[in-house]
């Protein structure tokens, strides 16, 4: 197997990291591209790089061979496919379809944190988390249900670790980059919630992502609507 995968600027694009923390974590051979922001105009440097490797124009795309594959959750079932034997998803089949509906609901939902809550993993924005929960009650509401939610699997018979079905599987990847909102806006969960973020904060995978976040001192203004400078 030749994985390579397309994928945004780390410290921005939560789709491009659920794949990627799930190749790294579960040790996985890929080569990375990374295809930086510049805009999303047909034009744009970044929109003609990524229509010459996939008509949806988008990342994360995952090539393997002559196959392309777009969008994080086919990309993710692709490998759960492939490599079996990793169990990328729990190997319970009821836990399996528990952790199915949970990826589902993120693949899906959510859309008032990510609109005002974008991922800036080197920003740290606690004042703008106050205002948003101040001014936002539908913000308020998914915080209250994602934690609601999160809490009921990591503390029920579900979970026999320290993750939302025991071991580390494809349903922890795809929270990881809502952990990373949380945190960064300084969202007070509950103590359960926040022990978890803790843990997928130094998961490998998501550990090295963040790393690689850091390190890229880059500023896209159109994933900026908090600041207008680094």
């Amino acid at each position: 197997m030749n994985y390579t995968l397309y994928i945004g600027n780390k410290n921005y694009s939560t789709w491009s990291m659920r794949p990627w923390v799930v190749l790294k974590y579960f040790d996985i051979p890929f080569n990375e591209k990374l295809i930086k922001f510049d805009s999303f105009a047909d034009d744009s440097l970044f929109k003609r790089t990524m229509l010459s490797v996939s008509k949806y124009g988008t990342v994360p795309i995952l090539i393997d061979d002559d196959l392309v594959i777009s969008d994080s959750l086919a990309i993710c079932e692709y490998l759960a496919e492939k490599h079996n034997d990793l169990a990328l998803w729990p190997t319970d089949s009821k836990k399996r379809a528990i952790a199915r509906s949970l990826v589902a609901k993120m693949h899906s939902g959510f859309q008032a944190i990510r609109h005002y809550l974008p991922m800036n993993i080197e920003a740290e924005l606690p004042e703008i988390g106050q205002i948003i929960l101040r001014d936002h009650q539908d913000v308020k509401n998914e915080i209250m249900f994602l934690d609601e939610l999160l809490s009921s699997l990591l503390t029920s018979k579900n979970s026999d670790g320290d993750y939302l079905f025991g071991n580390f599987s494809i349903a922890d990847g795809f929270y990881a980059p809502l952990c990373l909102r949380l945190k960064n806006y300084h969202i007070a969960t509950s103590s359960v919630l926040s022990d978890y973020i803790d843990t997928i904060c130094n998961t490998k995978g998501v550990k090295d992502w963040i790393a690689d976040a850091l390190q890229e001192q880059s500023f896209v203004a159109m994933d900026e609507p908090y600041r207008i400078h680094r």
